[in-house]
Protein backbone atom coordinates (compact mmCIF):
# COMPACT_ATOMS: atom_id res chain seq x y z
CA UNK A 1 0.00 0.00 0.00
CA UNK A 2 1.35 3.42 -0.94
CA UNK A 3 1.87 6.16 1.65
CA UNK A 4 -0.96 8.12 0.04
CA UNK A 5 -3.33 5.17 0.36
CA UNK A 6 -2.21 4.64 3.97
CA UNK A 7 -3.01 8.26 4.76
CA UNK A 8 -6.44 8.00 3.14
CA UNK A 9 -7.15 4.85 5.14
CA UNK A 10 -6.04 6.55 8.36
CA UNK A 11 -8.35 9.51 7.60
CA UNK A 12 -11.27 7.18 6.93
CA UNK A 13 -10.56 5.38 10.22
CA UNK A 14 -10.61 8.69 12.11
CA UNK A 15 -6.89 8.78 12.82
CA UNK A 16 -6.69 12.34 11.56
CA UNK A 17 -3.49 13.55 13.22
CA UNK A 18 -1.56 10.49 12.05
CA UNK A 19 -2.98 10.92 8.53
CA UNK A 20 -1.97 14.60 8.57
CA UNK A 21 1.58 13.76 9.62
CA UNK A 22 1.92 11.17 6.87
CA UNK A 23 0.41 13.50 4.26
CA UNK A 24 2.68 16.40 5.19
CA UNK A 25 5.70 14.08 4.94
CA UNK A 26 4.47 12.95 1.55
CA UNK A 27 3.87 16.57 0.50
CA UNK A 28 7.48 17.42 1.42
CA UNK A 29 8.60 14.69 -1.00
CA UNK A 30 5.99 15.33 -3.72
CA UNK A 31 4.96 19.00 -3.56
CA UNK A 32 3.65 18.97 -7.15
CA UNK A 33 1.47 15.87 -6.85
CA UNK A 34 -2.15 17.06 -7.17
CA UNK A 35 -3.55 13.99 -5.38
CA UNK A 36 -1.26 14.59 -2.41
CA UNK A 37 -2.23 18.27 -2.36
CA UNK A 38 -5.92 17.35 -2.43
CA UNK A 39 -5.55 14.90 0.44
CA UNK A 40 -3.59 17.50 2.43
CA UNK A 41 -6.46 19.93 1.91
CA UNK A 42 -9.02 17.33 2.93
CA UNK A 43 -7.21 16.37 6.14
CA UNK A 44 -6.82 20.00 7.16
CA UNK A 45 -10.53 20.55 6.56
CA UNK A 46 -11.38 17.42 8.54
CA UNK A 47 -9.34 18.78 11.44
CA UNK A 48 -11.14 22.13 11.36
CA UNK A 49 -8.10 23.88 9.90
CA UNK A 50 -9.96 25.54 7.05
CA UNK A 51 -7.50 28.40 6.46
CA UNK A 52 -4.65 25.93 6.16
CA UNK A 53 -6.68 23.78 3.75
CA UNK A 54 -7.26 26.57 1.21
CA UNK A 55 -3.76 26.75 -0.35
CA UNK A 56 -3.68 22.98 -0.74
CA UNK A 57 -7.06 22.98 -2.51
CA UNK A 58 -6.06 25.87 -4.73
CA UNK A 59 -2.75 24.32 -5.76
CA UNK A 60 -4.28 20.87 -6.33
CA UNK A 61 -6.83 22.38 -8.71
CA UNK A 62 -4.18 24.52 -10.40
CA UNK A 63 -1.92 21.47 -10.84
CA UNK A 64 -4.57 19.74 -12.93
CA UNK A 65 -6.41 17.51 -10.51
CA UNK A 66 -8.84 15.38 -12.50
CA UNK A 67 -12.09 13.47 -12.29
CA UNK A 68 -13.57 12.54 -8.91
CA UNK A 69 -10.74 14.25 -7.06
CA UNK A 70 -11.29 17.51 -8.95
CA UNK A 71 -14.98 17.32 -8.12
CA UNK A 72 -14.16 16.88 -4.44
CA UNK A 73 -11.52 19.60 -4.44
CA UNK A 74 -13.80 22.17 -6.06
CA UNK A 75 -16.59 21.36 -3.64
CA UNK A 76 -14.18 21.37 -0.69
CA UNK A 77 -12.62 24.68 -1.69
CA UNK A 78 -15.98 26.35 -2.26
CA UNK A 79 -17.33 25.01 1.00
CA UNK A 80 -14.21 26.11 2.86
CA UNK A 81 -14.40 29.62 1.41
CA UNK A 82 -18.05 29.73 2.47
CA UNK A 83 -17.21 28.56 5.99
CA UNK A 84 -14.57 31.30 6.20
CA UNK A 85 -17.06 33.94 5.09
CA UNK A 86 -15.38 34.45 1.72
CA UNK A 87 -18.71 34.24 -0.06
CA UNK A 88 -17.77 35.78 -3.40
CA UNK A 89 -14.90 33.35 -3.78
CA UNK A 90 -17.14 30.44 -2.74
CA UNK A 91 -19.77 31.50 -5.24
CA UNK A 92 -17.21 31.63 -8.06
CA UNK A 93 -15.87 28.16 -7.20
CA UNK A 94 -19.36 26.64 -7.07
CA UNK A 95 -20.21 28.28 -10.39
CA UNK A 96 -17.05 26.73 -11.84
CA UNK A 97 -18.07 23.33 -10.46
CA UNK A 98 -21.57 23.69 -11.90
CA UNK A 99 -20.15 24.64 -15.30
CA UNK A 100 -17.62 21.78 -15.36
CA UNK A 101 -19.86 19.12 -13.80
CA UNK A 102 -23.53 19.97 -14.35
CA UNK A 103 -24.59 16.50 -13.20
CA UNK A 104 -22.83 16.85 -9.83
CA UNK A 105 -25.95 17.74 -7.85
CA UNK A 106 -24.06 18.61 -4.67
CA UNK A 107 -22.76 21.81 -6.28
CA UNK A 108 -26.30 23.15 -6.62
CA UNK A 109 -27.02 22.60 -2.94
CA UNK A 110 -23.83 24.30 -1.77
CA UNK A 111 -24.36 27.06 -4.34
CA UNK A 112 -27.81 27.70 -2.87
CA UNK A 113 -26.23 28.05 0.57
CA UNK A 114 -23.79 30.68 -0.63
CA UNK A 115 -26.55 32.51 -2.51
CA UNK A 116 -28.34 32.72 0.82
CA UNK A 117 -25.17 34.02 2.47
CA UNK A 118 -24.89 36.87 -0.04
CA UNK A 119 -28.55 37.81 0.30
CA UNK A 120 -29.74 36.27 -2.97
CA UNK A 121 -32.59 34.50 -1.22
CA UNK A 122 -34.81 34.08 -4.24
CA UNK A 123 -31.96 32.56 -6.28
CA UNK A 124 -31.15 30.23 -3.40
CA UNK A 125 -34.74 29.00 -3.20
CA UNK A 126 -35.03 28.65 -6.98
CA UNK A 127 -31.85 26.60 -7.11
CA UNK A 128 -33.00 24.25 -4.36
CA UNK A 129 -36.54 23.85 -5.64
CA UNK A 130 -35.36 23.03 -9.15
CA UNK A 131 -32.75 20.59 -7.87
CA UNK A 132 -35.24 18.85 -5.59
CA UNK A 133 -37.65 18.10 -8.41
CA UNK A 134 -34.77 17.06 -10.66
CA UNK A 135 -33.34 14.45 -8.32
CA UNK A 136 -36.23 13.25 -6.18
CA UNK A 137 -37.83 9.85 -6.32
CA UNK A 138 -40.48 10.91 -3.84
CA UNK A 139 -43.90 10.44 -5.46
CA UNK A 140 -45.44 13.30 -3.50
CA UNK A 141 -42.91 15.80 -4.79
CA UNK A 142 -42.81 14.26 -8.26
CA UNK A 143 -46.59 14.62 -8.47
CA UNK A 144 -46.22 18.37 -8.02
CA UNK A 145 -43.15 18.78 -10.22
CA UNK A 146 -44.89 21.04 -12.74
CA UNK A 147 -46.28 23.32 -10.03
CA UNK A 148 -42.98 23.49 -8.12
CA UNK A 149 -41.10 24.43 -11.28
CA UNK A 150 -43.75 27.03 -12.15
CA UNK A 151 -43.57 28.68 -8.73
CA UNK A 152 -39.78 28.43 -8.45
CA UNK A 153 -39.46 31.32 -10.90
CA UNK A 154 -42.38 33.23 -9.40
CA UNK A 155 -41.69 33.17 -5.66
CA UNK A 156 -42.66 36.80 -5.16
CA UNK A 157 -45.80 36.74 -7.29
CA UNK A 158 -49.31 36.50 -5.91
CA UNK A 159 -52.58 35.86 -7.68
CA UNK A 160 -55.93 37.37 -6.71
Amino acid sequence: MSDLQKAITLRKEGQLEEAKRLLLDLYAREPENPSVLYQCAWIHDALGLEREAVPFYEKAIQMGLQSKERRGALLGLGSTYRALGQYDMAKAVFEQGLAEMPDAHEFSVFYAMVLHNVGEYEGAMQTLLKKIVEVTDDPGIAGYKKAILFYADRLQETWD
